[in-house]
């Protein structure tokens, strides 16, 4: 049988032994270590997000141009400024009997930054339209991110 010394013995080694564990002070010191490298690495992260969505928009664009070289196929022009890139997933009611469309699968997109996508006519007959994007600004020229792309 055990004594009360030997169970208070007992008790008292397993409170003072060390338990396994991180202290507050490694905690600290790995929180801050992370904190250093977000700071250097989201930089770069970020800009590349801006280059992917300037590259889906390039990708975009050359899409839409490809569904109005269709579409001239089957009416014989390029939309006018009026009828602009609607032109490719409704027809106009005097092209209704050559329109064969819809010329676009899901509707029409709107760039990577949520703008619509803008349409120029073509200037003379051997000139095509142009599609472009303003930009993350929506706004003409800019640099970087807020750049036109197309144009």
């Amino acid at each position: 049988m055990f004594t009360g010394i030997q169970v208070r013995k007992a008790i008292e080694r397993r409170l003072t032994r060390r338990r396994p564990g991180y202290s507050l002070m490694e905690i600290l010191v790995a929180v801050a270590i992370i904190a250093v490298l977000a700071t250097l690495v989201a930089p770069r992260l970020f800009s590349q997000l801006d280059n992917s969505r300037t590259t889906a928009a390039a990708t975009q664009i050359r899409m839409l141009e490809t569904s109005l070289d269709t579409m001239r196929l089957d009416i014989g022009r390029y939309p006018t400024d009026a009828e602009g890139l609607n032109l490719l997933v409704e027809p106009s009611e005097s092209l209704e009997r050559v329109w064969n469309g819809p010329y676009l699968d899901s509707g029409l997109p709107a760039d990577p930054w949520g703008n619509p996508y803008r349409y120029r006519a073509p200037q003379s007959p051997n000139d095509r339209g142009r599609v472009y994007s303003y930009g993350a600004d929506n706004e003409e020229g800019g640099t970087g991110p807020n750049a036109d792309v197309g144009l």
